[in-house]
């Protein structure tokens, strides 16, 4: 298991109550699971909700989760594996101007 640092931005990081945490985790929804099993109000920010029989969690599409600045869409997804000290960043949709 990866000891990884997780950054939270915005409205995640509101809720959350923290900016910056370390968890464990093999892969990207390893670290996604630990996250909303430690901090609930964040699971319908992060995850869509599951249709149909399908318990397998969906990212929303509106989240974008870089690891040491790449888009985990560009790599395998919530498959992408981790290393020690890779940096997750979880970075909610923002507006402003």
């Amino acid at each position: 298991m990866a000891e990884v640092k997780i950054k939270l931005f915005a409205n995640l990081r509101e809720k959350a109550g923290a900016s910056e945490l370390q968890l464990s985790g093999e892969k990207v929804i390893d670290i996604l699971l630990s996250l909303t099993e430690r901090y609930p109000e964040l699971k319908h920010l992060i995850f869509e909700k599951p249709e149909g029989e399908s318990e397998v969690p969906v990212m929303c599409g509106s989240i974008n989760v870089l690891i040491n600045g790449n888009n985990v869409r560009h790599l395998d997804g919530l498959d992408t594996l981790l290393s020690d000290g890779d940096e997750l960043a979880v970075l909610p949709p923002v507006s402003g101007g």
